[in-house]
């Protein structure tokens, strides 16, 4: 059975603006793409990175891993032309304790997504499932929405927009 992630939970009283004021200097803010799919809406984390394209086997694979409150960021080269996640992926991001997922690209199963307790930022919605071929490249720096998104950065999530950071901001 799927848990809930504590620390999402335990870090989601911030807000991206408040952020944006008191850390304009330090945080990089994604251009205004991003829909909001999960039932997690706000949430934060360190940033893991997949890049690919049509093919979410790097996806699927590092949301089996334990995710210890950090957030997936995927490069999926802005693709409207099948889904690079769906309901199983989901499922097993939040039973391995992800905070959330932001997506480049399109998922599917977008009801039963919005029932689970994880943030998910994607383009939109496909219904055609992505190829599995295993190419793709994890842990490199991904660039998309105007930010350059780094391995180990931190980023700041909820429904005004997506904030990344070289490091945790403080949030008291």
């Amino acid at each position: 059975m799927p848990t809930e992630n504590p620390s999402a939970q335990h870090r989601s009283d911030f807000k991206t603006a408040d952020l944006s004021d008191q850390y304009d200097e330090r945080v990089r803010i994604c251009d205004p793409i991003f829909r909001d799919f999960g039932g997690q809406v706000r949430f934060c984390g360190p940033v893991v990175t997949v890049k690919c394209f049509e093919d979410n086997t790097p996806v699927k694979s590092t949301l089996a891993e334990l995710g210890h409150g950090r957030v997936l960021v995927v490069d999926a080269g802005g693709s409207m032309r099948c889904a690079m996640l769906g309901d199983l992926i989901a499922a097993s991001a939040v039973e391995q304790g992800w905070a959330g997922i932001i997506l480049y690209g399109c998922i599917r199963d977008s009801r039963d997504i919005a029932a689970m307790p994880l943030g998910v930022k994607a383009l939109g919605t496909h219904p055609r499932k992505s190829l599995r071929r295993g190419e793709g490249q994890r842990d490199i720096p991904v660039t998309f929405a105007g930010v350059r998104f780094i391995p180990g950065d931190q980023v700041y999530c909820d429904e005004d927009g997506i904030l990344v950071a070289d490091g945790p901001l403080d949030l008291d």
